[in-house]
């Protein structure tokens, strides 16, 4: 079985779970419909991607 050789310093400790942190998404405001979406991704209220039309828009209640 491994067994360490030596502690693993507090230093290096951090620095292994430096990466571990989470970041909060990100959003960005659509050009046409002004409404706040992730990138990549379909604009639900309007249906477009890429100013292409690949849902059928939302109907608004």
């Amino acid at each position: 079985m491994a067994v360490p050789r030596k502690k693993v310093s507090p230093m290096k400790r951090g620095q292994r779970r430096a990466h571990d942190a989470l970041s909060a998404p990100v959003y960005v405001e659509d050009k046409e419909s002004g409404e706040r979406r992730r990138p990549h991704h379909i604009d639900l209220k309007s249906g477009k991607y890429r100013g292409r039309q690949i849902l059928p828009p939302k109907a608004e209640v």
